[in-house]
């Protein structure tokens, strides 16, 4: 090969090591997640003095929750970051639900701002509710302050689900959030990402793996998220 051939190859072959190098050390990655429950859009001015619009989202509100021995705690001590809640009931998807939240509080042991939330249904008795909760507790090992199980009735539940949650919004993404429109169901299999905002950033099928394996992807995206704003 004659000595111009070999420079032009050699060049040909070293711009696109140069370019990955580029970018690997001065490029960013951004990421974005959806946003559900889109509740209404403002006009807003812009810092050019134009407008534009603004969606607003939904926040899911404060509620509040028995734990064991009757004390009560409030869903804002627990969703202070990001928060993965579940509607708790009794059957294979309910189940499936708890054990892929197992699986998520080993894989984001380390991290204190993700947090695991599971709501079941009060029983007919103190006594017996707290014999519930324990015994989910015990039988998924939760760990104290990382994933915290709370009980309300029944009704409080279905309202939470369906006008906080929006868990039974048929097209959750897709304005507007009109929850009283809105079929009630729990569905328990159903695991899904609040934010710190209280913004409702995904919906999971916990008894599809490639849902929960989603579902860390994007509690991960998240997180980068919040450690790279400026």
């Amino acid at each position: 090969m004659r000595p111009r051939q070999t420079i032009l190859l050699g060049l040909l072959l070293l711009v696109p090591v140069l370019a990955f190098l580029f970018l690997y050390g001065f490029g960013r990655n951004h990421y974005a997640l959806p946003t559900y429950l889109p509740e209404r859009s403002d006009s807003v001015r812009t810092p050019a003095g134009g407008w534009q619009r603004d969606t607003v989202f939904h926040r899911v509100r404060p509620f509040y929750m028995r734990m064991v021995s009757g004390r009560s705690l409030v869903s804002t001590d627990v969703s202070k970051d990001l928060c993965i809640v579940q509607f708790y009931a009794p059957g294979e998807a309910g189940e499936a639900a708890s054990r892929a939240l197992a699986r998520l509080q080993e894989r984001f042991r380390p991290e204190p701002r993700v947090r695991l939330l599971t709501l079941m249904p009060t029983e007919g008795t103190t006594a017996a509710t707290d014999t519930k909760l324990e015994k989910l507790g015990e039988q998924y090992g939760t760990i104290a302050g990382k994933w915290v199980i709370g009980a309300a009735p029944v009704d409080t539940l279905r309202r939470l689900a369906q006008y906080e949650f929006g868990q039974t919004a048929l097209r959750p993404e897709h304005f507007p959030f009109r929850p009283a429109t809105e079929p009630g169901n729990l569905l328990p299999g159903r695991l899904l990402l609040v934010d710190k905002a209280q913004h409702v950033r995904g919906y999971y099928d916990a008894t599809d793996k490639y849902e929960v394996e989603r579902l860390i992807t994007e509690v991960n995206v998240l997180l980068y998220t919040y450690d790279n704003r400026r």
